[in-house]
């Protein structure tokens, strides 16, 4: 997972596909990874492309250059054509609802509403240079609802309070204990853990893995659908997946999962 880049090098979000995994690659790398309302339109065509393809189980998004994302390009918002900072709350939003389990390699400093983008993810893999910067309330502009959402439901009121109303920086140990971080490695075994990661998860059972990824980010929204979870228990319950996986335990080997 070795990144790169130059200033004669497209800096749009870019897409590639790799059998089950796919990665979306920020390219920005002359201001920090910055978000602007074309490169969100991008992502979501992007999404788009991912979620229709059944056979991707697990979404990357990687970074080049020092910065992981410095968030929404808020100079864009000096145009009158330029749509609100909501704009890229909604395509986080997205981000957070993607058919596949998400993972954030978070190579550097995350800031603004990058640091949403990281809590859409499912993991979030960073390393010791890290950092995060919430500045809305010293730049004057309040946060979008499902950023405020994720904040909370990540991270805990005190510590969402505690990023938004102050506008610390925070360093990587604190990002860790505070839930933001769920993994944290050297900087040289970052692409090695994120691929490791990736495969892991690309080797679970699709029905389930995508089905309770998909609910416990609804539970934790406090949407909780009862019918529906018990549908898909019953729907495992009967699949050839199932009668794989307990042979495979019981042949103490790994199984290999249809999706049927």
């Amino acid at each position: 997972m070795a990144v790169s880049a130059n200033s004669t090098e497209p800096t749009t979000p870019e897409l590639s596909v790799a059998g089950n995994i796919a990665t979306i690659r920020l390219r920005n790398t002359a201001y920090a990874n910055r978000l602007s309302p074309a490169d969100l339109d991008v992502i979501k065509s992007h999404l788009n492309t991912v979620n229709a393809n059944a056979a991707i189980l697990v979404l990357r998004f990687i970074a080049d250059g020092k910065y992981f994302c410095s968030g929404y390009d808020i100079s864009s918002l000096a145009a009158d054509s330029a749509p609100s900072s909501t704009y890229f709350g909604d395509t986080v939003d997205l981000i957070e609802q993607a058919r596949p389990v998400t993972i954030a390699a978070i190579n550097g400093g995350v800031y603004g509403g990058g640091t949403d983008l990281c809590l859409a993810c499912d993991f979030r893999v960073g390393v010791a240079s890290a950092n995060i910067f919430m500045p809305a309330t010293k730049l004057g502009l309040h946060f979008y609802p499902g950023g405020m959402v994720r904040y909370i439901t990540r991270l805990g009121l005190n510590n969402a309070k505690k990023l938004f109303l102050t506008s610390e920086k925070i360093e990587a140990d604190e990002m860790l204990s505070m839930g933001f971080l769920t993994e944290l490695v050297l900087p040289e075994q970052l692409g090695a853990r994120v691929d490791a990661l990736s495969e892991q998860l690309a080797g679970m059972a699709p029905f389930s893995l995508l089905g309770i990824k998909k609910h416990l980010n609804l539970i934790a929204r406090g949407q909780l659908d009862e019918s529906e979870i018990r549908r898909a228990v019953a729907i495992s319950e009967k699949s050839n997946d199932i009668k794989e996986g307990a042979l495979a335990w019981k042949e103490k080997r790994k199984a290999k999962f249809t999706g049927s």
